[in-house]
């Protein structure tokens, strides 16, 4: 039960932590004549999430005993559905037999999945299981991505946005120069998502990029981008000559019209790659598994296929998704599986209404929590990395710094409602006697 008094509250911007630290040590010893990388040298700091749980080990070792509730790094709580565990023990029983028994599998994924990924996630969209790429889940995909394209192309993300877009960015070889006066870097566009544009860039105001990173529903935002804002994007990228990385991992979440997949756009065919996964739609963060649409009609500029390039991508670097994960992501997508992934995510948005009523109740500013698992919560006048450090200091609760999706990020905290409803509820009155008592 929750008590006041175990949270001893004292002034909320205390203790800030940095997220700025560079792993710059030098051994002395042996060195190779290999020279570093130098686009990993370009990199600001460590991963975001990464960074979290080391500020969390920290605050650990400072409250050995302390009930800490993680509500930062999206990661699934609930058991999976039986009905897909069950198929995964009959696979691996399977395994120990000889009829069951399968080794090496397509590095495009087992044909039953990808049609039935097809005719489920892309009902009446005409996507075709040759075009669907199984893989280990989209982050994974975001990286092959990168390495598909090649270096120093003109990239346009979000601006906040998901952390992987603008560090796979550096590491391939797009970002440039590290400007920080601007928090920046020099051959990104960063093209701003706040509440000011309604979360959807003003695409007027943008350069000519080669590639666009987008994600709707965005995390961290949470906010899912409508059909007509959409149909203004692939225009934009079909008139531009670019390509667009749509990253629909959170569609499952979508509660409105918004369209769920950037292929129920006319025209989108021609111009869009889509990634996604099961990891938020299933539960499938520690299982691994995902998938990458890529349409045959999208096309380089000297007319070359990009699926044909892709899927050499993919059989030079990659040996298929687990055989063993593919096999629950089949289950997923039965009638009985989806109605079971359905209650996974029904639970999680009923988790995000409850903080979303929580911090509007105390007169803060709160977007998201109606179409994705993610709520982002304005604190103007404050730097985000404060705010997450008063948070935790004062209540035990992780977060995640909205600076930490880029600088459009600043001043706000992401929230992730993949918890266990116990935890969401004493958070929610953790948070509300901590803001309650900074207004005193």
């Amino acid at each position: 039960m929750f008590s006041p008094d175990s949270l001893q509250p004292r002034m909320m911007l205390v203790n800030r932590f940095s997220c700025t630290l560079k792993n710059q040590s030098v051994k002395i010893g042996h060195c190779s004549k290999v020279p570093r990388n130098v686009n990993m040298e370009k990199l600001q700091h460590g991963y975001l999430f990464p960074e979290i749980e080391r500020h969390e080990l920290l605050h650990l070792k400072k409250y050995p005993n302390a009930n800490v509730i993680d509500l930062g790094i999206g990661d699934t709580t609930k058991p999976l559905p039986t009905i897909v565990t069950s198929r995964m023990v009959d696979f691996v029983r399977g395994l120990s037999t000889a009829e069951g028994y399968k080794g090496y599998g397509p590095e495009q994924g087992e044909k039953a999945l990808r049609k039935a990924i097809a005719a489920e996630i892309y009902k009446n969209l005409d996507i075709k299981p040759s075009e669907v790429f199984v893989s280990d889940g989209a982050q994974c995909d975001i990286s092959r991505l990168q390495l598909l394209m090649g270096p120093k192309l003109k990239i346009a993300v979000q601006d906040p946005s998901f952390p992987a877009y603008i560090d796979s960015s550096v590491i391939i070889g797009h970002a440039g120069k590290f400007v920080d006066r601007i928090g920046k870097y020099e051959n990104i566009e960063y093209m701003t998502c706040g509440p000011q544009t309604d979360f959807f860039p003003d695409l007027h105001t943008i350069s000519r990029p080669q590639l666009i990173f987008f994600c709707s529903p965005n995390n961290p935002t949470g906010h899912a981008a409508t059909r007509k804002q959409l149909q203004q994007l692939v225009d934009f990228a079909k008139v531009n000559g670019s390509i667009i990385i749509y990253d629909s991992a959170y569609s499952a979440y979508i509660t409105d019209n918004s369209p769920k997949s950037i292929f129920e756009i006319p025209g989108a065919r021609e111009v869009a790659i889509e990634v996604s996964s099961f990891s938020k739609l299933a539960g499938f963060t520690g299982v691994r598994l995902g998938w990458t649409v890529v349409p045959e009609e999208l096309l380089y500029s000297n007319g070359f296929p990009v699926l044909h390039d892709f899927n050499r991508i993919v059989c030079t670097c990659f040996n298929g998704a687990s055989s063993i994960s593919q096999a629950g992501g089949l289950a997923c997508l039965s009638p009985e599986g989806l109605n079971a992934v359905q209650s996974l995510v029904d639970y999680y948005m009923e988790n995000a209404r409850i903080l979303v009523n929580a911090l509007t109740s105390l007169g803060l500013t709160v977007y998201g929590g109606k179409n994705a698992p993610y709520v982002w919560v304005r604190f103007p006048g404050s730097k985000s990395w404060d705010v997450f450090a008063g948070i935790l200091e004062n209540t035990h609760i992780i977060t995640i710094p909205g600076s930490g999706f880029g600088p459009g990020g600043e001043g706000y905290i992401r929230i992730s409602a993949f918890g266990q409803r116990d935890s969401i509820l004493e958070a929610s009155e953790r948070l509300k006697y901590l803001l309650y008592q900074e207004k005193l």
